[in-house]
């Protein structure tokens, strides 16, 4: 398994560095107020990934803080609210039972 792992990341390196070598052809990225940024292309592909990507996880920041509030404040019988239910234990459900056959 640990053979299969490493071809694969050995493939997606070579693949990577083969698209840096076809696209060393310079690129213009012209910006506002007549600001221009002149680099190789592999570059500004690279940049406008990393950004879209960091762009992404602010996007995602504050639901992810709310969820984690939210699981907080439900794992705590104290600070739940009387008309809450609280989560399931496991026992709650009566005696654990294997899976019927042809399920």
């Amino acid at each position: 398994m640990r053979v299969l792992s490493r071809l694969f990341w050995a493939l997606v390196f070579f693949t990577l560095f083969a698209f840096a070598l076809n696209n060393q052809q310079p690129a213009t990225v012209r910006f506002f107020f007549g600001l221009n940024w002149q680099g190789p292309m592999v570059f500004v592909v690279l940049v406008a990934f990393g950004a879209g990507c960091a762009l992404g996880i602010v996007a995602m920041a504050p639901h992810w803080w709310r969820q984690r509030r939210e699981v907080r404040r439900l794992a705590d019988p104290a600070t739940a609210s009387a008309g809450a239910v609280a989560p399931a234990k496991p026992g709650d459900f009566g005696p654990d039972h294997p899976p019927r056959e042809g399920l």
